[in-house]
Formats: structure tokens, C-alpha cells, sequence
């Protein structure tokens, strides 16, 4: 076995593994690793703040499919990864996070930059482990990543400073493979006999679709079946809205006919999904979820299954072997099976009142551009093989009802976590792991001034080409919306007053356009793709209150009472 420092081992380990980029900020922590990582063949990506480092590594495994890492200076540079790690896992994507700590020798005194690191990341990762030998580096960093394989999450990588540094011998090999099955056989069997005695089957396309490419899978299970398809919320390419049997995307700004046609279905097969409980809370006075129901709940992760809403059968399976192996049985039982026109016909209708009332909307007359004829413009726009990354807030949930027309692992979401400023790091860590892709992070003005203002700098020293829309309407829209609905309009840090972000972004030597109409959107997302640098495009939209879609939380709020007297005079 060759002799190398730990440093070596962890890089070395890294090649295994097939990393090509590490996102983070330089440190002293681990410089001895950083020095390593141009001979490696790794390209370390220096971002302006640790957190898009981990936004960036974790849109970067959405992309791949395969684990990536970031890393920083021990103590605040760590703690900085917590809210994108986070995310990364209710998003159940692989990524490695690579702790330095304090030396070993100094754990507990207070020294300088000393944080116990290990708790923080508890709640937000599959696995973590504190280094407790410079000889355990490279085994440890190869259980972080098949765990993070195996489990579709973060791991933390907790490494003393000084464990950098020796010697060691030792063997380098890749993780092993991770293989996943279709489920108990007579479980596939039970659902094959639910689905094909079901009067209105709908099936409900989860984030596992799109993880385990099994859309094409999906599409074939929903043909046979004539059985129309849904989106979870956020997933919107887990199922190609083009196609005749897709209904759209459940959840916060969905759509009304995925909704309607969920609350027929008396049974539901749920592929590859959580079914996490925003994601299915009712939505334009719709409480649509079907109670009566059959659920056929099928999950990579066994820990969800029958959590958040009662299961009738409960699967722990791949999504694209279960549904290849699904409608194997259901061919057993029935060769071949008539299509329902009338389900077909039904779905066609509820459609096309879903996209009169999107159109109805998008054209009421505002003082500037109605955000939605802007998102309806600039999903034309967008072309068919783009990945698209959103954030979260008012407008940016908007979005969810105009960009599905898209294929797997294209659009990438803030999800359940909802932290502001993720769109920006994720489409940063898309581009690198899709070049020949364009890449759009749509972003309200809000969360553009979190992240994306200052990754333009990234953005350009890096020479990944982004494009970023930012939906300008100089307000925090979605809490501006509560305060609307439950506080009598008194506005308290909600309203925003912007630079001119285009020009911001030419300052920074990037491109910037800003645009005023929908008519204007083609030319300028054209002019974008052909000028090969990060794009600025700041929309100026209308931020009036009957342009705001629905609270986030109307569950979740209740009318203000006041009893003091100075409160109450002022309700």
C-alpha cells in the first residue's frame, strides 16, 4: 500500500469518487488538501459566500445524480453551509459536506474559530462522522459518500485541522455501488390489482421520478392505464406537462385541474414522493386531496411511507424499477387494455379551464407588467432542454404553474425548507455539471439581494454563465400578501427600495437587461443564450395587491387581536 499524508488520502479519495468541483472559501483549515486539488484534476469553485458553496454542490448533485462536496474554514465558515444543507435534504440530494474543526488538541478550550460543529449538522444530515484518526480519513470519506448514495442526503465529514497532516498507508477505492429494487413481489401484485379495478386512477409523480430518471417509465404506467398524471409540489419534472394525460403540479400555486382531477381519483399511486404535508395542504379553497382514496405509496426511503397522509399499501422501492415492474404485472393480468376517453376527455376540460383562468389573470390591466404575463413570456422563451432553478416568495411560487414543459433533474427548487437565496448557488452548480445547457435562476428582488447580487461575482470570476431573472416588484411579496389579508395593509419591512440591477450587473462585467413588457421577453432571453457570459435580466413588474397570488400560510395565520390600547387604536 502506497504511503501519502491524510490530505492525499482525502483528495485522492475525492478522484475515486469522481469529484470534479469543490465549492467553497478558501480557509486555513484545510489549505494542506486545497494545495492538491489543481494536480488532482479538481477544480476548486471560490464563491462569495459559503452558502451558495453548499446551494451550489447541491444543484450540482441534482443535475448528476451523483454526490458532490463543498467545504470551508472551520467555525463560521462551517456554520454558514447549515441553512443550504438543510435544504439539500428535503431536497434528498447527495451531498458531502466537508467540516474542518479546530485542532484536536484544542477541542473545548475556546480557541479561536472553535464552534462543536456535530450538532449543528445533526438534524440536516443521513450520516456524520468526527475523524478520531488521521489513518481513518480516506475509510470515513468513502462512508460519507455511499451513504449519501445510498440515502439521498448530506453527510458531514468532520475533520480535526491537524489531521491533515502525517502519513498513512492505505488503498483508494471508490464507494461501492448502491442497487435498489421494485419492491416485494406480492406487493406489486397488490397494487397491480388496485390500480386495474380502479375507476379513476391518478398517479402522483414525486422528486424520486425525476431522481431515478423514470419518467419514461411513468409515462408508459400512465398510458396503459390512461391514468392522469400529477406533479408534487415543486416537482414539475417529474411528468412533461405536455403531455395529454399530464394534469400539473399540486401544492402552493398549482394548478386547479391537478387538483380537481386528485380529488376524482379513488385510487392514487404516489411514486417516488414523501407526500411532505405543505406540499399537500389545500390551495385556492380547494381541500383536494382524496380521503376516500386508495393510497398506493411508493418510496426509495422507508422512513415517509404512511407519515404525513394514510397509506393503503406502503412500498419501499426504486421509482423506475418499481414502475417498470408495475406494469410488467399489470400486462400479466391484462395484455392489452382499452384507453378511457372519457377520463382522457375529462382531464382535456379540466385543463383548459385551469389555462382560461391563467390567461384571464395574466392579462388584467396593471400600472406596469402583470408578473404572470412576464412568466408566462418567459416560460416560451425558455429552451426545451434549459434548467430552470426558483427561489422562494410570492412570484417565484407563481412560476410553478407556467414551467413544466421540461425533462428530469431540469427544475430545481427551493422545496419544504423555502429558504430565500437558493435559486442563485443552485443554477451556479447546474451549469457547471450541465455546460451545454442554458441555465436560468429565477429569483424575486428579495432573494436576488440575499445570494444572487453577490454571485455575479462568482458568476464572473468563475466564467459559468447563468442567466438571472429577477422579478422586481421592490417588496417582499409574500409576507407583503399577509400583511395585506390579516394586517389591515400596515406595511412594516416588507416594501423595498432597488438599485438598477441590470446596471449593477454590467458594473460587475457581466450582461444586463432590463425589461419592461412581455413583448420585449424573447428578444432579450434570446440575446442572453448568445452572449455567453452571466446574464442580469431584472423584470420590473407590478406589485399591487390583486396581483399577489394566495398566502402561504392561511392555515397557519389567525385574525390579530389587540388589547392594549395603544395596539388597538392603531388596528
Amino acid at each position: 500500500m502506497p504511503k501519502m499524508t491524510p490530505s492525499e488520502a482525502l483528495v485522492e479519495t475525492l478522484v475515486a469518487e469522481g469529484v470534479q468541483y469543490v465549492f467553497g472559501i478558501v480557509g486555513s483549515a484545510y489549505m494542506d488538501a486545497l494545495d492538491l486539488f489543481p494536480a488532482a484534476g479538481i477544480r476548486f469553485v471560490s464563491v462569495a459566500h459559503e452558502q451558495a458553496a453548499a446551494h451550489a454542490a447541491d444543484g450540482l448533485a441534482r443535475v448528476t445524480g451523483r454526490p458532490q462536496v463543498c467545504i470551508a474554514q472551520n467555525g463560521p465558515g462551517v456554520a454558514n453551509f447549515i441553512s443550504a444543507t438543510t435544504a439539500a435534504f428535503w431536497a434528498h440530494s447527495p451531498l458531502v459536506v466537508i467540516s474542518p474543526e479546530t485542532g484536536s488538541m484544542g477541542i473545548g478550550t475556546g480557541g479561536f474559530q472553535e464552534l462543536d460543529q456535530m450538532p449543528w449538522f445533526q438534524a440536516c444530515t443521513k450520516y456524520q462522522v468526527r475523524v478520531n484518526r488521521p489513518e481513518r480519513v480516506p475509510e470515513l470519506a468513502r462512508r460519507c459518500f455511499y451513504i449519501a448514495k445510498a440515502e439521498c442526503g448530506p453527510t458531514q465529514l468532520n475533520i480535526p485541522r491537524d489531521y491533515f497532516y502525517g502519513e498513512l498507508t492505505c488503498d483508494i477505492r471508490q464507494s461501492d455501488d448502491v442497487r435498489r429494487g421494485a419492491g416485494p413481489a406480492a406487493a406489486l401484485q397488490e397494487a397491480a390489482r388496485l390500480l386495474a379495478a380502479a375507476t379513476y386512477p391518478v398517479i402522483l409523480a414525486g422528486g424520486g421520478v425525476s431522481m431515478a430518471d423514470a419518467v419514461a417509465e411513468t409515462t408508459a404506467l400512465a398510458e396503459y392505464l390512461t391514468a392522469p398524471v400529477v406533479n408534487t409540489y415543486l416537482h414539475n419534472d417529474s411528468f412533461p406537462w405536455t403531455h395529454p394525460l399530464s394534469a400539473g403540479p399540486i401544492g402552493y400555486c398549482g394548478s386547479k385541474a391537478a387538483m380537481r382531477t386528485l380529488a376524482k381519483a379513488d385510487v392514487v399511486l404516489a411514486l417516488g414522493t414523501r407526500l411532505g404535508p405543505f406540499g399537500t395542504l389545500p390551495q385556492y379553497g380547494l381541500d383536494y386531496w382524496p380521503a376516500a382514496a386508495r393510497i398506493i405509496q411508493v418510496d426509495i426511503d422507508h422512513r415517509p411511507l404512511g407519515q404525513s397522509r394514510a397509506a393503503h399499501l406502503t412500498i419501499t422501492a426504486d421509482a423506475r424499477e418499481h414502475a417498470g415492474a408495475l406494469l410488467a404485472c399489470l400486462h400479466a393480468q391484462q395484455s392489452t387494455r382499452p384507453p378511457n376517453p372519457q377520463r382522457l376527455a375529462d382531464l382535456q376540460a379540466e385543463k383548459a379551464a385551469w389555462h382560461a383562468e391563467l390567461d384571464g389573470w395574466a392579462t388584467t390591466p396593471t400600472v406596469r407588467m402583470h408578473p404572470r404575463a412576464f412568466l408566462k413570456a418567459m416560460a416560451a422563451a425558455v429552451p426545451p432542454n434549459a434548467i430552470v432553478s426558483t427561489d422562494v416568495g410570492n412570484t417565484c411560487s407563481i412560476a410553478n404553474s407556467y414551467f413544466g414543459s421540461i425533462g428530469a433533474r431540469q427544475f430545481l427548487a427551493a422545496l419544504s425548507w423555502g429558504n430565500c437565496g437558493i435559486a442563485y448557488g443552485l443554477a451556479l452548480g447546474a451549469k457547471l455539471g450541465c455546460p451545454d445547457r442554458a441555465v436560468f435562476a429565477l429569483q424575486g428582488d428579495g432573494a436576488y439581494g440575499i445570494s444572487g447580487l453577490s454571485e455575479v461575482m462568482t458568476a464572473m470570476r468563475e466564467g459559468i454563465p447563468v442567466i438571472a431573472v429577477v422579478i422586481n416588484n421592490n417588496q417582499w411579496g409574500a409576507e407583503k400578501k399577509n400583511q395585506i389579508d390579516y394586517y389591515g395593509s400596515r406595511f412594516v419591512g416588507t416594501n423595498l427600495t432597488n438599485p438598477d440591477f441590470a446596471q449593477l450587473a454590467r458594473v460587475m462585467g457581466a450582461e444586463g437587461y432590463r425589461v419592461e413588457r412581455a413583448d420585449e421577453v424573447p428578444e432579450v432571453v434570446a440575446a442572453a443564450l448568445r452572449c455567453g457570459k452571466p446574464v442580469v435580466i431584472d423584470a420590473i413588474v407590478d406589485g399591487s395587491p390583486d396581483v399577489l397570488a394566495e398566502p402561504f400560510r392561511r392555515d397557519a395565520l389567525k385574525a390579530p387581536v389587540r388589547y392594549l390600547g395603544k395596539y388597538k387604536k392603531n388596528m
